[in-house]
């Protein structure tokens, strides 16, 4: 019979669980984290429990914050098992569960956020991370800069005493600090933006600026916005990973993580107010994080764009079973090592192609179950990111730019919301409402996706990808995916 999670329950789990071996009343929280969500108590909250339980740091615990609805239902989840995860690390017939108990508390989710503005008055909080999503940061997808007029940039600068948005929050909190003599608190960004560090400064200055220049001035010159590169995968959780909890393990967690065994973190050494040893915990500590970064959404991220659509295409929901299926697996090889890491500078100590085919064997994990709608959700704001950097820097070369034009046609063909066999396929996109349309129209005339400029900038305007592009959407159009993807592999015209 399982049991329910909690800290009453923690001594009766089966003993092949791992938990913590440290009093939680001994903790007391030093950072702030705002998106509680799987990735993060998957892949930060473990690297502090790993911490606390080896007696460091114990002032260093997390307490939890968020504002949108989602924020609201894990608060909820959480609560009555006294904000323990399970964790469940899915090696191939060796998986393995821990409970993490490095969170200890979470702000309540309320109509504003004053009351994670009050959270941030004390000294002893001196780290604000998040994770909010690639789209989180309110900057322009085609050049990357922060976008003032963006709509919640505007609320929360006409509201800076009941800010909605995270980064009224952070501009709140700061105010308030500079106000009391306090010292700053360090912002770190564990989201997969390129340079998220100065992503996150830009975002938070930038909100200034429309309501302080003078908060702006002192959050450019007194602020740390360290640079990170975070690695985990990590699915979402359903019914059926509790069932699976359950039934192996014998615990009942409302919300578990399930993730892959192999985790990174790269960070920037730049904190303002101290920070825990996570070095003795496996963090890489460089100056070269910029390096690592674009090594991993490049090749990584890029890499499950380029399986995303076509496997969604062919009506293929895991991502193991798409790295079993031979035109998708062909087709992210040939592009990974003739397009992609080509353009990749070196990054010391790594060796690129070992790299990749680590991440291939990641990928063609069967027991994380991770699928592809989680792969594919917010293309509007991943390709800008993982994909079309690579394209315009072998444009910029003057270099072939097939397979990445036939990555972004199989994106398009996806968005028009059918796969090839004519199901449909339920975008999960912001901008959805205007790719679908934008993907019917180029059926006839490719030219009208690429006419989304605030995703595909000036790679839109390169002749050579124009025709790639076009050519390869014609080809999914009328050939279909498979077809299409075995022409490619043949070395042939599409």
């Amino acid at each position: 019979m399982s049991q329910p999670l909690s800290l009453a329950t923690l001594g009766a789990l089966p003993a092949a669980v791992d938990r913590p071996n440290y009093a939680r009343d001994a903790l007391s929280p030093g950072i702030l984290h705002i998106g509680v969500g799987n990735f993060h108590r998957a892949h930060q909250a473990i690297y502090l429990d790993d911490l606390f339980n080896a007696g460091k740091d114990l002032d260093w615990a997390l307490l939890g914050a968020g504002v949108r609805s989602g924020d609201e239902a894990m608060r909820r989840a959480l609560a009555p098992q006294d904000w323990l995860t399970t964790v469940v690390e899915l090696e191939p017939g060796a998986n393995r569960a821990r409970v993490s108990g490095s969170m200890v508390d979470f702000v309540p989710v309320g109509e504003d956020a004053r009351a994670i503005v009050a959270a941030l008055d004390g000294p002893a909080l001196r780290i604000v991370s998040l994770t909010v999503t690639e789209g989180g940061y309110c900057i322009d997808p085609a050049t990357g800069v922060f976008n003032p007029e963006h709509p919640e940039i505007r609320y929360d600068a006409t509201h800076p005493d009941a800010p909605k948005g995270v980064f009224g929050v952070l501009v709140a909190a700061l105010k308030r600090r500079r106000e009391r003599g306090q010292v700053p608190f360090t912002v770190m960004s564990c989201d997969n933006i390129p340079h998220n560090g100065h992503v996150t400064l830009d975002a938070v200055a930038g909100l200034a600026d429309l309501v302080d220049p003078a908060l702006a001035a002192y959050i450019r010159e007194s602020v740390a916005f360290p640079n990170s590169m975070v690695d985990r995968i990590t699915p979402a959780t359903t019914d059926r990973e509790r069932a699976i909890l359950s039934d192996t393990f014998g615990i009942r967690d409302n919300w578990p993580v399930f993730c892959e065994p192999f985790r990174q973190w790269v960070l920037e050494d730049n904190f303002t107010a101290g920070r825990p040893a996570l070095e003795e915990v496996g963090v890489t500590f460089t100056s070269e994080v910029g390096a690592f970064e674009l090594m991993k959404l490049r090749i990584l991220n890029g890499g499950h764009a380029a399986i995303a659509y076509p496997a969604a295409l062919l009506g293929i929901h895991f991502v193991h079973d798409a790295m079993a299926d031979p035109h998708v697996r062909g087709f992210l090889d040939k592009l990974e090592t003739g397009e992609i890491i080509p353009q990749v500078p070196p990054v010391p100590g790594v060796d690129l192609t070992a790299y990749y085919e680590l991440i291939a064997r990641r990928f063609a994990n069967p027991d994380v179950g991770d699928t592809i709608p989680r792969l594919a959700q917010d293309g509007s704001n991943r390709q800008p990111k993982f994909i079309l950097p690579s394209t315009r820097d072998r444009l910029k070369a003057g270099a072939d730019v097939t397979g990445l034009a036939l990555e972004s046609a199989l994106w398009c063909r996806y968005c028009a919301a059918t796969d090839d066999a004519g199901a449909p396929i339920a975008l999960n996109d912001p901008n959805a409402a205007r790719l679908t349309p934008a993907a019917l129209a180029a059926k006839d005339d490719p030219a009208a996706f690429l006419s989304l400029r605030d995703i595909f900038g000036d790679v839109a305007d390169a002749p050579s990808f124009r025709a790639s592009f076009e050519t390869a959407l014609r080809s999914l159009w009328r050939e279909g995916t498979r077809a299409t993807l075995q022409r490619y592999l043949d070395g042939e015209p599409l």
